[in-house]
């Protein structure tokens, strides 16, 4: 017999509102404004709550922007994981993955550096930390789960790779700092790399 989920209580509820608003209130002034020039009390008042209730929620800057873009990024690799099952040629499946998570990382490019900078040097104990580095994990298991298919390369393989595409990916995105650089052209410089890891 399924297990049927107990709907929340109030306290539950509200706590949900709450993270809801604060989540929208920052996502909105980070586009607008950029990480950097956003102030936690403007998120506060965004959201219609007090900076002391905000901090519950996160302590800092980092942390808000991690809860933001994480949603994102999962977003954006279910979206790559799906388009990726449709694709028989090994490299587009990987580039179809890698495509949305680099387009998502190029929407407000300060913003997408610094949330790599708080995924690898933020608080390994902050809870939208581990959930960064989840994403990472999940992202490295569709790429090996394209790598692995047809044979591709074995399991073992398959992972060692996706790990190696993960970091080209990430370094890619990390260095490309000039928000004029078209995000086609970073693409396009990852792929160049994977093709030379794949077997021919």
């Amino acid at each position: 017999m399924p297990v049927v989920p107990q709907p929340l209580g109030r306290r539950e509820r509200n706590k949900q509102l709450k993270l809801d608003r604060i989540t929208a209130a920052a996502s909105a002034l980070f586009a607008e404004h950029g990480v950097e020039e956003v102030t936690t009390q403007q998120i506060a008042d965004r959201a219609d709550i007090g900076t002391g209730t905000l901090f519950l929620y996160a302590k800092t800057k980092g942390e808000l922007l991690l809860l933001v873009q994480n949603a994102h990024y999962a977003e954006a690799l279910e979206r790559g994981r799906a388009d990726a099952e449709t694709i028989p040629n090994a490299l587009d499946a990987v580039m179809a993955i890698v495509r949305p998570i680099v387009e998502c990382n190029r929407v407000q490019v300060d913003n997408g550096r610094t949330y790599l900078r708080e995924m690898v040097f933020g608080d390994p104990a902050e809870p939208q930390h581990s959930k960064a580095l989840s994403i990472v994990a999940q992202t490295e298991e569709a790429i090996a789960a394209v790598l692995s298919r047809d044979e591709l390369l074995n399991a073992d393989d398959a992972a060692t790779t996706a790990r190696i595409v993960s970091a080209i990916m990430f370094l890619s995105m990390a260095v490309n700092a000039n928000p004029a650089l078209r995000t086609e052209n970073i693409v396009q410089d990852i792929g160049t790399q994977i093709r030379l890891l794949l077997p021919r």
